[in-house]
């Protein structure tokens, strides 16, 4: 970032905290700073021109995997003004959403939620701006505070001067190598085959209704929700993983228990190997798993095929995609090799969906230019990357602490307490820096 011109955001004054990303976590993080009165200085940058979560994947039906309860608020503050049972009620809709009968609102709700919260904090929030990078601002050969970098849709740079950051940009879609070259958001003439991750899905869906057979790339929650989606818009599927099934996930009470947020201070204080091994074992209430119901569902799509006869769909398990190009009509040629004997052909295909899942590294990117300031060492129970001597700006992450925080860490589940963890910690590092004013003032005197 050295050298490209950019304009000071905030009036060039030292914010308290810049927040990268605007989604759940630092949405979370706003609420409590302000819950508690903390009376710090403030901004949220957020790439989208609008809060949305996952809007891709608001899909007709799509229900969420955890309870309402476990809100931006109510596990460290039922009586929060920002609850999900405040949100039904200032909609007319509390007495109706109980007639459901349901922990589970529809994704689209829950969306809608975090949108009406997010609307309450659109003072703190700078939309459509992409942090670039974060930088360190030194004092001598001390670095206090540092600089956020960030770009809008124009190219126009900007720039925040901060003493801490706390970096809750999400993730990024992982792409299998063999896609790595046909991947678009979406067609249009002359744009390619058309190939997607699931996290642009609902904007290339109607133009999936006009490619003909779609493959599904995945066994895991995404994938079934796309096939059930293709398939209630009439388009045939092929499912596609190295798996041998759909597996459930594991959301029994017990096993449940590992996101809870007294789960985080366990896990934390074992050494590195036994939590590693603990992750593996808890696997399965998270990753390439399926909620049971879904699993019924797309089960009983396929039966209903054998009692008609057809072979609308296919499930090709045991299947991995060894490589994929462009056809000579212009759509995706897929090379499939069978785990089962090592056979390898050819199919073509109208489009392809990658339900491949996420990976959590925009944090690395952003704070490249910082790594001379980081120490050794595991991010701190509070989140706070460690630094090196010197370095007292606060370096924060959410959501990217699973191998020490646990598998909650990438989810809904602990949002409120994180937040409140790091809002104490960062009110108590403005303390520090505001008595330190005080006795360098007094001193002068």
């Amino acid at each position: 970032m050295h050298g490209i011109p950019s304009l000071i955001g905030d009036g060039g004054r030292v914010l308290d905290l810049v927040g990268v990303g605007f989604g759940p976590s630092n949405l979370a993080l706003a609420v409590a700073l302000r819950e508690a009165g903390a009376g710090l200085a403030c901004r949220f940058l957020e790439k989208r021109e609008t809060f949305v979560w996952h809007g891709n994947m608001l899909l007709d039906g799509s229900r969420m995997q955890i309870s309402f309860l476990k809100d931006l608020v109510s596990l460290r503050d039922p009586t929060s003004r920002y609850s999900f049972l405040s949100y039904l009620h200032s909609q007319g809709r509390l007495q109706d959403f109980i007639n459901l009968r349901t922990f589970y609102p529809s994704r689209r709700e829950f969306n809608d939620y975090l949108a009406w919260v997010a609307a309450d904090f659109d003072d703190l929030c700078d939309y459509g701006l992409e942090a670039t990078a974060i930088e360190p601002a030194r004092a001598g050969e001390a670095v206090p505070h540092v600089r956020v970098h960030a770009r809008d849709r124009a190219g126009r740079e900007r720039s925040w001067l901060a003493r801490n950051v706390v970096i809750g940009a999400g993730a990024t879609p992982r792409i299998p190598d063999a896609f790595d070259c046909l991947v678009h958001r979406g067609g249009g003439a002359g744009a390619g085959p058309l190939v997607i991750h699931s996290n642009d899905y609902l904007a290339a869906a109607e133009e999936m209704a006009q490619a003909g057979r779609v493959a599904v790339v995945g066994l895991g929650q995404s994938a079934a929700e796309i096939f059930l989606d293709l398939h209630g818009r009439g388009i045939a599927v092929d499912i596609i993983g190295r798996g041998p099934a759909m597996r459930p996930a594991d959301s029994s009470p017990f096993a449940n228990q590992v996101f809870d947020a007294g789960y985080t201070n366990y896990l934390y204080g074992l050494p590195p190997a036994e939590r590693a091994e603990l992750l593996r074992a808890f696997h399965n209430t998270n990753y390439a798993v399926v909620d049971p119901d879904l699993i019924d569902a797309v089960y009983g799509i396929f039966y209903q095929q054998k009692v008609e006869g057809t072979a609308r769909h296919a499930m090709l398990t045991r299947h991995e995609v060894v490589a994929a190009r462009s056809g000579s009509d212009g759509g995706p040629v897929l090379d499939l090799a069978s785990l089962d004997g090592g056979g390898r052909h050819e199919r073509r295909y109208g489009a392809v969906v990658l339900a491949t899942g996420y990976r959590r590294r925009i944090h690395e990117e952003l704070l490249q230019p910082m790594e001379p300031w980081l120490a050794s060492g595991e991010v701190g129970r509070d989140y706070r990357l460690p630094t090196v001597p010197g370095c007292t700006a606060g370096l924060y992450l959410q959501g990217c602490c699973e191998a020490t925080h646990g598998l909650s860490d990438t989810l809904l589940s602990i949002l409120p307490i994180r937040a409140q963890e790091i809002a104490a910690a960062l009110t108590a590092d403005a303390d520090r820096g505001r008595g330190q004013q005080i006795r360098t003032t007094t001193s002068a005197q």
